[in-house]
């Protein structure tokens, strides 16, 4: 996938398909995100070397009793309070290796918890703008329209609530057999050295609270990564590694906003138009908007299908919400479909947990379709 990216942006540069100054245009918008993309990456690296995700499960699991419908509604609970304050992309580096680590402790099947993760890091993602990148890129819009938070706030808050419930109950349908299992609560793993673990669970449990005060979500998780880096360089050095880096995440997400700023240059813009149409109209003119968002998410990802589509869907606050609906809920197909299944699928890998295309796209097929309706219904109905 990483290449691919990278042969295209390439090709879209070498080519004048995307002249320098456009490339300089999306790389400029993009910075932000890259960076917090690299910073909260390493992080959770550094985090899962100091025991912060074992020591978590652990804990978790004690406070299940031995039941894994009760672990499960706490990840539930967790990871849908986490996407919402924090980013469905933090969710996702910082939830996922916690649910693995549990699994592996507990002897539990791991997939009930991935796919609760991920599932909810897209579907939870619609409330607060931190809630997900792409927000944060919508609200310039919404302040075009003159549209305050408290405006965005009434749009998202039906939507936020069915697309919610609409994946819990697939969940429970689909690992309904897992959901009987009991476990033994494993004994508190052992910290070679509390300094790390306590230095790596403040930074995780200062991002919070720093990611709701409107800075840009970059600069705190930048400001994180540097203090776990300067306490690793002291205790313990050798995790130090470029293997911190996600640099095929960033090739990606780069080679497709380039090719989405040529494509977008040379008449995406209207035949994205007549794709999704441009009426307000009713039910059926929503559900189509928020299709075609969904589908471009899952070829290009969230990030590059919103910007591409945002002319289409800038001139009313309802339009722009049934555009995030899509990209935000409707990428739950392929697994770059956003950055958040990028940066789960690398912690499934680090977790020694393969998710093949073919298993997330099947349980995608029958999550997708319900959300995207659900949420939709929501917004037509208010």
């Amino acid at each position: 996938m990483w290449w691919l990216s990278a042969l295209g942006g390439i090709v879209a540069l070498v080519t004048g398909l995307l002249g320098p100054s456009e490339a300089l245009d999306v790389i400029e918008r993009i910075a932000p995100v890259l960076v917090f993309l690299v910073a909260v990456t390493m992080i959770a690296g550094l985090a899962d070397a100091a025991k912060v995700f074992e020591v978590a499960a652990r804990e978790a699991a004690h406070l299940a009793r031995g039941s894994v419908w009760r672990l499960w509604l706490l990840v539930v609970t967790l990871a849908t309070a986490l996407t919402i304050v924090l980013s469905l992309d933090t969710c996702a580096v910082l939830l996922t290796p916690v649910v693995l680590a549990m699994a592996r402790q507990l002897d539990i099947p791991p997939k009930l918890f991935a796919f609760t993760t991920v599932w909810l890091a897209g579907t939870a993602s619609m409330l607060l703008p931190v809630s997900n990148l792409t927000n944060l890129l919508a609200l310039h819009q919404f302040d075009k329209l003159g549209l305050g938070l408290g405006d965005y706030l009434g749009l998202s808050w039906r939507p936020a609530i069915a697309a919610i419930l609409i994946t819990v109950a697939v969940l429970a349908a689909l690992f309904h057999k897992d959901l009987r299992r009991t476990y033994v609560v494993p004994p508190t793993p052992d910290l070679d050295d509390k300094v790390l673990f306590w230095g790596s669970a403040a930074v995780c449990l200062a991002l919070g609270p720093a990611f709701v005060t409107g800075i840009d979500p970059a600069w705190p998780a930048t400001a994180g990564a540097l203090v776990l880096l300067v306490l690793f360089a002291v205790r313990r050095r050798g995790e130090l590694n470029w293997s911190l880096v996600p640099w095929r995440l960033v090739v990606t997400v780069v080679g497709l906003f380039l090719v989405v700023g040529a494509l977008t240059a040379h008449g995406l813009e209207g035949l994205l138009s007549d794709i999704a149409g441009t009426s307000p109209g009713g039910l059926a003119a929503h559900l189509r908007l928020t299709g075609t968002a969904a589908l471009g998410a899952n070829v290009v990802d969230n990030l590059p299908a919103y910007l591409a589509m945002e002319p289409v869907a800038a001139a009313d606050g309802t339009r722009m919400m049934l555009l995030l609906i899509g990209v935000n809920t409707g990428c739950l197909l392929t697994l770059w479909g956003s950055l958040a299944t990028l940066l789960w699928r690398d912690r499934c890998r680090a977790a020694g947990i393969h998710i093949s295309w073919w298993s997330f796209l099947w349980r995608g097929l029958i999550l997708t379709p319900l959300v995207l309706t659900g949420a939709v219904l929501a917004v037509s109905l208010a």
